[in-house]
């Protein structure tokens, strides 16, 4: 399995703040909001992943990541040029994912739980193993902003609606679907909403219309947050640094991550840590490596 990485878009929610600076470069707490959800595509085990960037951000993102060589990893960038919805950047990325499944990612999406890496594994093997397409559902109070999805009496799935009006449930569908390698036709066929986009509603629909839709529920015991207005911004960074805090131990560290993956070795681990070394970042690997 691949990843794709939706890090493009103008983050207009967040203005005037992301006016000189695209919104996947600020701050979750103590490191860039992109670090979270490429750290939750490197516990899965995923080494291949491509980032669906804006042209003006391109050499941005390769500056701060390469090829992904110092991670043990293979990165690479396709450029979209305007936001013209979430299912182009499957079109975009098809060189990429040839006929291979993906884990497809939005780049402001965080996610915390117990047993969070193991259900997202779980629905990485079973469209690896069964194909179809795998997403979540998450209890929300403004469901107006999400797509949202609707059960029947038995946990079936009976509609998915993009940002309806008046929602059929307060479950939205959080910014992490699976996808068997039909993905990208079914996107190449999405006819552009009233917004004028390609949403990956209209993917999902497609999935749930072939009887190959899987849906499961985050429940209490998880945290998502979609970092892409002020309040959900603010929210994601203070649950990071009470975690934080409690716990001793970082999230969204790729380094960490990399290095326990068995990608990278001791010293390549070192070497990323010396110029952080004065920070607290830096220190947290200097401590993961035992020095």
């Amino acid at each position: 399995m691949k990843a794709i990485i939706l890090a493009g878009g103008s983050g207009t929610r967040l203005y005037p703040v992301t006016l000189v600076i695209n919104k996947h470069f600020l701050p979750i707490y103590n490191k860039p909001m992109i670090y979270y959800p490429l750290s939750l595509v490197m516990l899965l085990g995923i080494k291949d992943v491509i980032f669906v960037v804006n042209p003006s951000d391109l050499n941005t993102f390769k500056s701060m990541f390469g090829d992904g060589s110092k991670l043990g990893m293979n990165i690479q960038y396709v450029i979209q040029n305007k936001p013209n919805g979430l299912a182009e950047g499957l079109i975009l990325a098809e060189d990429f994912i040839k006929d291979d499944t993906v884990c497809y990612i939005l780049g402001d999406n965080i996610f915390f739980g117990h047993d969070i890496v193991k259900i997202m594994k779980q629905a990485k093997e079973e469209v690896e193993k069964n194909g179809g397409a795998y997403v979540f559902g998450y209890y929300v109070k403004d469901p107006e902003r999400f797509g949202v999805v609707e059960f029947d009496e038995e946990g079936n799935v009976i509609s998915i609606e993009e940002k309806p009006k008046k929602p059929k449930s307060n479950y939205a569908i959080v910014g992490l679907y699976f996808y068997d390698k039909e993905a990208v036709e079914i996107a190449k066929n999405v006819k552009p909403s009233n917004r004028g986009e390609l949403e990956i509603t209209s993917v999902n629909e497609e999935y749930l219309k072939k009887g190959k839709l899987k849906v499961k529920l985050l429940g209490r015991g998880f945290a998502w947050f979609d970092a892409g207005t002020h309040d959900s911004f603010l929210e994601a960074g203070e649950f990071v640094a009470t975690i934080e805090k409690r716990t001793g131990l970082m999230i969204g560290c790729i380094e960490e991550i990399a290095y326990k993956n068995g990608w990278i070795t001791k010293d390549q681990l070192l070497e990323l840590a010396k110029p952080l070394k004065k920070t607290d970042y830096g220190k947290y690997l200097l401590e993961i490596a035992g020095e």
